[in-house]
């Protein structure tokens, strides 16, 4: 099962397998489908030092490595798929930018609570006219005294609905040198949290705005001239989306092989039809490619960042190996798969959302053909 893991590896995978079928099976389709965050298992993966594995000791986290990180989100994710967006919380996303820049003062007063699952940071990067080009973002920041003043807006902030903090991408000057982030809390005067939107998936998202957001300059976390630092940070942010589309996958496979061996039609059960049989071999040789890509990508040494080509190639190979299986899985199925009775329908809507969040798939394509022609392709119109 664990085969192209080292023994240290496969151990932990083994013990958060055992957590998961312990404390997280029971109650994991009404999770999946519930419209509260799940404080109580954030609080239970932080106590099994699930959030903050890569983080430093000092910082209060554990000190593991990527692969540890990306080995623990897929056991969560295969046992219960919504848990295992409190790992990615924890471990990926803005959570980990905030980490590496920000400072001691900012860590004392945020950190703990973030990795003891009573707190939520969310990502103010994308705005009405700024998504895949983020940097034409227009949130201004101008500096005044000792304070900063923000003015613009954000759209589809993942956890929004329950941050405490939120880490919002401005500007602060022309171009893209001008472009850094600040540390906003919730209730600041001048940041209002709009109504709730929804995603397919049942995910829900605020809109931003800020008007004469008056905040300290030690709310500053990376100032003009971080977007760079920002933005090569987001490699791993990648690596947590591709593994919960990835295990998604594989969640909804097994759920479907098992069905398919239960499952009788015409006097025998599904999987002796050789058209369900070819199904799943294709889906089994997907997943295997697009987990040995994931482990290339997180294969770099702790504290090392991964590259850009290896991170927009294992996301792409995941994305897409964890959709396409999970939909085949549902057609397996039937109408039970359809069906909220089954988280498979879950996944399916969950992967989905994958292809478009943390750089769509066609960005992707465009980043891999850069690599591969060794030369970048500018997209804006000329």
């Amino acid at each position: 099962m664990y085969s192209h893991l080292t023994s240290e590896q496969a151990e932990l995978a083994s013990t958060v397998r055992r957590f998961a079928e312990k404390e997280l099976a029971e109650g994991a389709l009404k999770r999946a489908h519930a419209r509260e965050y799940p404080w109580e298992v954030a609080h239970k993966l932080a106590g099994m030092g699930l959030l903050g594995i890569t983080m430093k000791e000092e910082d209060g986290g554990v000190g593991g490595t990527l692969m540890d990180a990306v080995i623990a989100i897929q056991e969560i994710a295969k046992v219960c798929p919504k848990s295992a967006d409190i790992v990615q919380a924890g471990n990926f996303g803005p959570i980990r930018t905030f980490v590496e820049y920000a400072t001691e003062d900012q860590k004392k007063r945020y950190l703990a609570d973030l990795l003891e699952g009573k707190a939520l940071i969310s990502l103010g990067m994308s705005e009405p006219d700024a998504g895949s080009a983020v940097t034409e973002l227009k949130t201004k920041a101008v500096e005044d005294g000792d304070h900063v003043i923000i003015n613009g807006s954000k759209v589809f902030s993942t956890h929004s609905p329950e941050a405490k903090l939120f880490l919002i991408y401005v500007r602060f000057g022309p171009g893209t040198g001008g472009i850094g982030s600040v540390l906003i809390e919730r209730g600041t005067p001048g940041f209002t949290i709009g109504e709730r939107s929804s995603f397919m998936s049942g995910e829900e998202w605020c809109p931003l705005y800020f008007e004469d957001c008056r905040i300290p300059k030690a709310n500053i976390l990376l100032g003009p001239g971080g977007f760079k630092k920002q933005i090569s940070g987001f490699n791993v942010e990648r690596i947590g989306n591709a593994s919960r589309a990835l295990a998604l996958g594989q969640y909804a496979f097994q759920v479907a092989r098992q069905y398919a061996l239960d499952r009788n039609q015409f006097g025998r059960p599904l999987c002796e039809f050789q058209g369900l049989q070819w199904k799943f071999s294709e889906m089994a040789v997907k997943l295997e490619a697009a987990q040995m890509l994931l482990y290339r990508a997180a294969s770099v040494q702790n504290g090392e960042l991964p590259s850009a080509y290896d991170t927009a190639v294992a996301k792409l190979a995941c994305n897409q190996a964890g959709f396409e299986v999970a939909n085949e899985a549902l057609q397996v199925m039937g109408g039970y798969g359809y069906s909220t009775e089954s988280l498979v329908e879950y996944c399916v809507k969950r992967t989905r959302g994958w292809m478009i969040a943390g750089g769509s798939i066609e960005m992707l394509k465009n980043r891999i053909a850069e690599h591969v022609f060794e030369r970048r392709f500018d997209q804006r119109a000329r």
